[in-house]
């Protein structure tokens, strides 16, 4: 599976949005909060992330598909090629939506092998959400998503990038947490970042078998 793209795909200001950014912070503080000792972050993007981290001294190992990116190991999420059990924490953020859905558990799969302790993967979600952006006295700022539920389920057909997203017709969010119960993972948190709401994150913690 050939998922390269071209490298100035991640340098513009159409992938670089505000909400992109969010999005970054949401994955740095993650990584940072469980203060491991190795990472391994699958699929690099642009490099902000990985690169900020190791400034923070972090030890990250980045591996793509695409020898094109500044990268340490090329590789697919479907082969990795770790022992088992050698990254504390293992990222992968919005890489497994351009997999063939049938792809989905072989790659959970491997990240439980290389994982140690935890996980935490963002995928796309696109079920519609209002969002509310509250200022209140003495409390400070309140975000808040409210679901919105739609009449017809959105259809989705590949196009040329993702192959499904959570939220449309068959590929419900209790279908995707159930395949990530299915794989060895127990969710200890999942949200949504509120300024780029189609990112979800998991939490997910590694459950010894």
């Amino acid at each position: 599976m050939n998922l390269q793209v071209e490298p100035d795909h991640y340098f513009n200001e159409t992938y670089d949005s505000k909400g992109r950014f969010c999005s970054y912070w949401h994955q740095i503080n993650e990584i940072i909060s469980l203060k491991p000792k190795e990472v391994l972050e699958i699929g690099i993007g642009n490099g902000f992330v990985s690169k900020y981290l190791k400034m923070r001294g972090v030890n990250v190992t980045t591996l793509d598909i695409d020898k094109r990116l500044n990268l340490d190991v090329v590789g697919s999420v479907l082969k990795l090629p770790f022992i088992d059990e050698f990254f504390e924490v293992v990222t992968c953020y919005e890489v497994l939506e351009h997999l063939p859905y049938r792809d989905f558990s072989k790659a959970l799969s491997g990240i439980y092998r290389v994982s140690k302790s935890y996980v935490i993967l963002s995928l796309p979600d696109l079920s519609r959400v209002y969002r509310f952006n509250i200022q209140i006295p003495k409390v400070g700022e309140l975000k808040i998503l409210i679901p919105l539920p739609r009449l017809k389920p959105l259809t989705w057909e590949f196009n040329g990038e993702h192959y499904w997203n959570i939220g449309t017709k068959g590929y419900s969010l209790r279908k995707i947490k159930r395949e990530i119960y299915n794989a060895g993972f127990k969710i200890e948190r999942s949200y949504r970042v509120f300024e780029i709401p189609w990112h979800r994150f998991f939490i997910l913690k590694k459950i010894k078998r």
